[in-house]
């Protein structure tokens, strides 16, 4: 007789390598809108594997875990990260003269503001998962509202600043949220605190 052995396949949480390529990506970014740093050449790359490549690799992830949230934040964030990147490499003039005399930064404007929308949905849905993460979200959205205003030519060099210190709080949050995803799944109980969700949404009756 034939016998079907249901096999059930573990993964692991992925939320902390697509946190940390979040952090250690708007780290080093948030240094050269505040001029700590001089250029963006030395940036490109963390940005394509770590911002990029880390965020997907924990999209993939989150998706194995039916975590349509999880896999949304880092899918989209890492292709931001992707594209960003490319549009660095065209301002160095990488990709030829030509490409790098025509390329319009106000276009960056209207991409953030498209982050921006997404953010917001994102940071909704945050309020029910923890309080680190709703506050890194809430972050990104000050971070998308200074990047749009500033590529609009708005207030531009108060807003890259506010860039510049919104990237810094989200970079060392996020170095926090993966350091207790890490740990607080190594050791079975929560070693660093995340803060329970609100409790503002709940599922009508």
């Amino acid at each position: 007789m034939n016998t079907q052995q249901e096999i059930k396949i573990v993964t692991a949480d992925p939320s902390a390598i697509g946190l940390f390529g979040l952090a250690i990506t708007t780290f080093l970014a948030s240094t050269v809108k505040l001029g700590w740093t001089d250029s963006l050449s030395l940036v490109i790359p963390w940005a394509i594997l770590l911002g990029g490549f880390a965020q997907i690799f924990a999209a993939a992830l989150e998706a194995k875990l039916n975590n349509t949230f999880g896999m949304t934040a880092f899918g989209a964030y890492g292709f931001f990260w992707l594209a960003v990147g490319s549009c660095w490499l065209i301002q160095l003039g990488v990709f030829g003269p030509t490409l790098q005399a025509a390329a319009d930064s106000t276009q960056f404007g209207v991409a953030f503001l498209g982050y921006l929308f997404l953010t917001i949905f994102l940071t909704i849905g945050a309020l029910e998962t923890n309080k680190v993460l709703f506050t890194d979200f809430a972050l990104i959205i000050v971070l998308f509202v200074s990047l749009t205003l500033s590529s609009f030519g708005i207030a531009k060099p108060f807003m890259s600043a506010v860039a510049g210190w919104s990237e810094l709080l989200i970079a060392l949050l996020s170095f926090y949220a993966a350091g207790a995803a890490v740990l607080n799944k190594h050791f079975g109980f929560e070693f660093l605190p995340v803060g329970k969700p609100f409790g503002i949404i709940k599922k009508p009756a």
